[in-house]
């Protein structure tokens, strides 16, 4: 059942040493400021999973925290490479980096096997692609019943997972609304799940049609983090700020000015930095 946390507290519970991770949120509610908590804990040798790696892993590689990535496409949206994952990728800096590299359609039907309780994926994909003569993950199987040849990859089975949502109540159940992505099927294919929230309310009120609503006996920890997804964006909280999308172009582009930006920005603040940025973004 889900304990109301601090940050700190939920993520020193929860996040440990050596773990596989993931983050998840698809554009939207990308969990920020728990991703920051970890860097400031100094949790490593992780191996982390996640969507469309971008600037919260790109910042968790440039700290030293990760050993292996598994991801589909990684970049700083609409702006181009994160220099941090290039870096530890290429040359070894701070520490090298493994990675395994899928298809979008992948990595959600391996979140789907993993809360399933399965040990595979199995789905159409990868035909006339190159992606599985360098990722020995990716395997071929043919269906007993049809004959047809699919594809086959381990199920996502996260030590923890950790998504930003919109509300929670007080009994502790959480609701996404907006892009919703495969948070969902994160939490319940880890073995632990951190959700940071926006608000905690009585009630959720109306919902839209996409709501999802992941009950308080999946989640281990909440943590109440106004801006917690702060610079992505919280569907009726706050916008996407795109000028610090640019800006991190410039900022991780070198070794220097990045580790001065975090010591600034990440290692010298804790979450309520982000109610600030979160605030101000209303306003804008």
């Amino acid at each position: 059942m889900a304990q109301f946390l601090s940050l700190a507290e939920a993520i020193k519970a929860n996040v440990r040493d050596g773990d596989t991770l993931a983050l998840e949120g698809f554009t939207h509610l990308i969990p920020y400021a728990a991703g920051h908590e970890i860097i400031r804990q100094r949790i490593k040798d992780l191996t982390v999973i996640r969507m469309t790696p971008d600037l919260i892993y790109d910042q968790m590689i440039g700290m030293g925290l990760v050993r292996k990535m598994i991801f589909s496409w990684t970049g700083n949206p609409g702006v181009g490479s994160l220099h941090r994952v290039r870096d530890a990728y290429e040359k070894g800096y701070p520490r090298p980096l493994e990675i395994e590299e899928h298809s979008h359609a992948a990595m959600a039907n391996a979140y789907e096997a993993g809360a399933a309780g399965l040990p595979c994926a199995i789905f159409r994909g990868y035909i006339g692609v190159d992606l599985p003569k360098v990722n020995p993950n990716i395997r071929f199987i043919e269906c007993p019943f049809t004959g047809e040849r699919l594809a086959a990859i381990p199920a996502h089975r996260p030590d923890v997972s950790v998504v930003h949502a919109l509300r929670a109540d007080k009994k502790g159940n959480v609701l996404f609304e907006g892009i919703v992505g495969v948070q969902k099927e994160a939490v319940l294919a880890a073995k632990r799940a951190v959700v940071t929230v926006e608000e905690v309310v009585e009630d959720f009120g109306p919902r839209n049609a996409n709501a999802v609503i992941l009950p308080s006996w999946t989640i281990s920890a909440i943590a109440v983090v106004p801006g917690g997804a702060f610079p992505s964006y919280a569907h009726g909280y706050y916008k996407r700020n795109n000028k610090f999308y640019l800006d991190w172009d410039e900022i991780s582009r070198e070794r220097d000015t990045f580790m001065a930006w975090m010591d600034e920005n990440v290692l010298a603040k804790g979450p309520e930095a982000f109610a600030v940025h979160a605030k101000a973004a209303r306003t804008a």
